[in-house]
């Protein structure tokens, strides 16, 4: 029992901490707008779409 409170606390707080980094990064990226936008992982171009003509469109 005790193994499965640790495994949950430890997800738990991974999941808090990613969150965490996220909320830092949009913060960030909102007082230097000089950088751009966040990037948000799995959005705009990348894995999922195909980029042609600078506009993505899934396959």
């Amino acid at each position: 029992m005790i193994n499965f409170l640790i495994a949950t606390g430890v997800i738990f707080t991974l999941m808090s901490a990613w969150i965490g980094v996220q909320h830092l990064a949009r913060v960030y990226a909102q007082n230097h707008p000089e950088f751009g936008v966040a990037k948000e992982e799995g959005l705009g171009c990348g894995k999922s779409c195909g980029c042609k003509g600078g506009a993505c469109q899934k396959e």
